[in-house]
């Protein structure tokens, strides 16, 4: 997932020449995304409760991550890999990349999420949604839209902005929530009439968010409409400079797409004990609170309090669109290579 910059403390070391050479059981190697962040006191929490060394090996997107894993199954660089989402399920999977394994704590799971295939563990839940720029439709005594079919209308040409699906992780939600919505056999109609309707498709979240976008706090961006994540509201709220009672921007529910993240043992791990220990910590009420604040998605165990600015300005959508992780390893590749014929010019 590409999230906005975080304040947390993010315990990163370069992937790059990093191996499992030297590591002792007294250490357990998180591999992940770039994304990833937990503050100095949960990871404290962590190594006073098992009386480990938490080392994190961050390594690009989470399509790199597991790439780089790919590469390495059997012999990891390091215990446990987090960032996992339903896009890359399959891969997992067919790889063997990780031993079985199911927490304890997965008891405590929310409905709607479980462990897949013995071995990966739900962390974490982040939704796709399109965010809008309250002021601007204000100021030009618009609506804003309210569903994914609004957005086709004429009143609506020249203000959305889109990641490629090619480039970015949300930019690949939204083409799935598309498909979703409107079928194997419609998607592509749908996505004419946004090229229509002068989207436009950028390579990636920053260029869209911070540079088109209108709505991010000092963005120069003329489009009021962007792909972004249910979240993103709060986030305005948390960065502002000065307190704020409402976000200047909001997401909108009908089209959202919901992407869980997991988390797995992975196979040959130098230290497997340890492992099992951090993926169980991981579902612990002490992580699982932390996780909004630190990575701006939502926890997957019931019953966790979210922060105030998340229950004032974000939303949790009720329906969000979703499709198999099979079917979207099927799929994946020849949607884009569509998607990129119908609006790429």
């Amino acid at each position: 997932m590409n999230r906005l910059a975080l304040p947390a403390i993010v315990l990163a070391l370069a992937v790059a020449g990093c191996g499992s050479d030297g590591q002792t059981s007294t250490e357990v190697v998180l591999v992940t995304h770039d994304s990833f962040a937990i503050s100095k006191e949960v990871k404290q929490a962590f190594e006073q409760e098992s009386g480990l060394t938490l080392r994190v090996l961050q390594g690009g997107d989470a399509a790199a991550v597991v790439n780089q894993a790919l590469l390495t199954a059997g012999k990891p660089q390091g215990d446990v890999i987090f960032g996992i989402d339903d896009n890359l399920v399959s891969r997992v999977a067919e790889a063997r990349l990780l031993d079985e394994h199911t927490p304890k704590a997965a008891s405590e799971l929310a409905p709607g999420y479980a462990t897949v295939a013995g071995s990966l563990t739900p962390i974490d839940h982040g939704e796709v949604c399109l965010n809008y720029d309250r002021a601007w439709f204000r100021e030009h005594g618009l609506a804003p839209p309210k569903t994914l079919d609004d957005l086709v209308d004429p009143a609506y040409r020249g203000l959305l902005v889109v990641e490629n699906p090619a480039t970015s992780s949300p930019g690949l939600a939204f083409l799935l929530a598309t498909i979703a919505r409107y079928g194997s056999e419609g998607w592509q109609g749908y996505w004419r009439e946004l090229r229509e309707n002068d989207v436009l498709a950028v390579d990636g979240w920053e260029e869209a968010y911070t540079q088109e976008f209108s709505g991010a706090a000092g963005s120069p961006g003329r489009r009021p409409i962007v792909v972004s994540y249910a979240t993103s509201p709060a986030a305005e709220v948390i960065f502002a400079g000065k307190p704020l009672s409402k976000s200047p921007t909001a997401a909108i529910e009908d089209g959202c797409f919901r992407q869980v993240e997991y988390a797995g043992v992975l196979r040959g791990a130098p230290n497997g004990d340890g492992a099992r220990k951090l993926v169980e910590f991981m579902l612990s009420e002490r992580f699982q609170a932390a996780v909004p604040a630190s990575m701006f998605v939502y926890p997957v165990r019931r019953d966790v309090p979210l922060p105030e600015e998340f229950t004032k300005h974000a939303i949790v959508p009720e329906t969000p669109l979703s499709l198999r992780s099979d079917e979207i390893a099927a799929g994946r590749d020849g949607w884009v290579q569509e998607w990129t014929g119908i609006v790429v010019r």
